[in-house]
């Protein structure tokens, strides 16, 4: 399995490879300016030349970005729309720069009008953002989400509608998010609840267009529409959730990040992805029984500052 990590910006996008490697990810997620602001300063031929260099070296796949929490392609509000619209344009130009080939973005929620009309208003501004871009390599990833207020994305339905809805289809797929699934009250525990939430992944949107999972146990239990990431198997999806999913050979080619708390940040950030990390490999079929002290990392780096470049998922940052 291709198993990676959210990674900080901090200091400069090559960086986030350095704590990836640090880390002992195959693969690493970012954002590419500060994600919860509007505007970012733009990337320097050096800064993107630099990323490349590093990612290449460290040997990592398939790096991938993650949007502005800003960003609402569901609002009723034209101000706000049309605000999103150039965000996301800006967020996919960020990743074309960079050589990243994929953008997740939550689908948006359409706060005072109805679910209908923003799934509507979603395909909307995808289609208006695709004319604006025409040769964009970059494709946008819609993530499930746990269900928070009025946050569309919580039914595989609605992304099966938002992907029927728009005029270029091909120009988006889907992340998985294990947390939100599960909050969303799809089962991945056990065996039987797993094979019958796949079994409508394929009905209503094929596993094929599943480019990236991330991978998060959760606080909250099953249907609780509570966004609330765990540290792997220590929440209410627990250990077998995530061997069912490790062990699907659908996925077997999909990279796969974490985006579980950090605390600290650092050396002790560092320390908690490689042991997600860790117990993840244990659950692959045919891996070695996982031990009881987890090793040290080889490899350090300078101090990570926690605060706006470090994964912290909660209510307040769900649209």
């Amino acid at each position: 399995m291709i198993l990676g990590a959210h990674q900080s910006i901090a200091g400069g996008y090559y960086r986030s490879v350095e704590w990836a490697t640090a880390s002992t990810c195959d693969c690493v997620q970012l954002f590419t300016k500060n994600n919860n602001q509007w505007a970012g300063k733009p990337i320097t031929p050096d800064e993107a030349a630099k990323f490349l260099a590093t990612h290449d070296t460290a040997k990592l796949q398939h790096p991938l970005a993650h949007n502005s929490y800003l960003i609402n392609l569901a609002a009723p509000d034209d101000v706000l729309w049309e605000k999103s619209i150039a965000a996301m344009i800006e967020e996919l130009r960020r990743a074309d720069i960079l050589g990243i080939p994929y953008v997740v973005a939550h689908p948006g929620a359409f706060t005072s009008s109805s679910e209908a009309a923003g799934l509507r208003r979603i395909s909307a501004g995808f289609d208006r953002i695709h004319a604006e871009l025409p040769d964009s390599r970059a494709v946008t990833l819609l993530e499930c989400t746990a269900g928070q207020g009025s946050c569309l994305g919580h039914r595989l339905e609605h992304l099966n509608e938002i992907l029927a809805g728009v005029k270029q289809p091909d120009r988006l797929a889907v992340c998985l998010d294990t947390c939100h699934l599960f909050a969303a009250g799809y089962p991945l525990a056990d065996v039987a609840g797993y094979d019958a939430t796949m079994r409508d992944l394929d009905r209503l949107i094929g596993s094929k267009l599943v480019k990236a999972i991330h991978l998060n146990d959760s606080k909250k239990g099953l249907g609780s529409r509570v966004d609330r990431h765990e540290h792997i198997g220590q929440g209410e999806i627990g250990i077998e959730g995530f061997r069912n999913l490790l062990n699907d050979p659908r996925f077997a080619n999909v990279p796969m990040y974490l985006e579980t708390p950090k605390e600290s940040g650092g050396d002790e950030g560092i320390k908690l992805d490689a042991e997600n990390l860790r117990v993840l490999r244990s659950l692959l079929v045919g891996a070695e029984p996982l031990k009881k002290s987890p090793p040290e990392t080889t490899q350090k780096v300078a101090a990570q500052p926690v605060g706006k470049s470090v994964v912290k998922k909660s209510a307040k940052r769900s649209k």
